[in-house]
């Protein structure tokens, strides 16, 4: 049996080139983090300007009084299970949910501003949206 992967890139006849450079110049590397030990990797969730009587505020005007900022739990550590193969979170705080953590706290990922890496026992509290009607 021929192995399909690299003689279809070796024939003359195929129609994909082995490798298309022009498809990677003008795309970004994608980067994954994997949280080790008992860390999240949370994105910070941008609140807009505007006060709850309708005022619009200057940029970092609402950060400056803020001790705690609102975010989104986007990765989370995990661990092999042995008995059923499957990925299992071993950081105590669901995948997705929004969490309460100090202004200050966590690791910044240097290409993206808004994401921390954030050690489990800094996160202050989960925090459930309600909608009241």
């Amino acid at each position: 049996m021929k192995n399909r992967k690299f003689d279809d890139m070796d024939s003359p006849d195929s129609d994909k080139p082995a490798f298309d450079d022009r498809a990677h110049e003008s795309s970004k590397p994608m980067r994954r983090l994997h949280p080790l030990g008992l860390r999240v990797v949370a994105k910070i969730v941008k609140e807009a300007n505007v006060t709850d009587g309708g005022l619009y505020l200057p940029e970092g005007a609402k950060e400056a009084t803020q001790e705690s900022v609102l975010a989104q739990v986007i990765e989370v550590a995990s661990a092999l299970d042995t008995r059923t193969e499957e990925e299992t979170n071993i950081s105590g705080i669901p995948l997705g949910s929004m969490v309460l953590i100090p202004k200050t706290v966590g690791v910044k990922v240097p290409w993206d501003e808004s994401l921390r890496i954030i050690d489990t026992r800094e996160v202050l509290a989960l925090v459930d949206e309600i909608r009241l009607t």
